[in-house]
């Protein structure tokens, strides 16, 4: 009887990562005669689904556009999903979690997958910074925030 009454103990897991999807274009083989001078444009973005009452699918997408000497060099994209268990957490902490705590997670895997596919094709290494998804999660709250006041 006491169990029953006792508090339910918040729940927070991530119980698979795998990738979603990858892919590397590569623009065409002229892009290996040249010197390799990159300019990159790397975009970051976040997805959260729930999938039942307790497990969210997260889904980090990293994309990579380089360009070597003004011309398209190599677009290379990740898609690194997990599945995590939220499971009575505070419905007001929930976002946190979905939109910087499991980006967080997930990051270190896509960096991985990019650096691979892009050496697989041929390029010097690429070794992404790391990423604060709090400040990014906090930044985008804000930006709701201010956008509601100004409606």
């Amino acid at each position: 009887m006491a169990e029953q009454q006792a508090q339910a103990q918040p729940q927070l897991a991530l119980e698979r990562i795998y990738v979603k999807d990858m892919s590397l274009e590569v623009a065409g083989a002229e892009v290996f005669t040249k010197e390799w001078q990159p300019e990159l444009d790397i975009n970051l973005a976040t997805t959260a689904e729930p999938l039942d009452e307790d497990h969210y699918q997260v889904i980090l997408t990293v994309t990579v556009n380089a360009q070597n000497a003004g011309a398209a060099a190599f677009i290379a994209e990740v898609h690194q999903a997990g599945i995590f268990l939220i499971k009575d957490i505070p419905e007001d902490q929930v976002g946190q979690i979905l939109g910087a705590y499991c980006p967080n997670i997930l990051f270190p895997y896509a960096r991985e997958v990019i650096s691979d596919i892009v050496t697989r094709g041929s390029f010097p290494q690429l070794l992404l910074a790391p990423v604060n998804f709090d400040q990014a999660y906090a930044q985008s709250q804000q930006q709701v925030t201010d956008g509601e006041g100004n409606a």
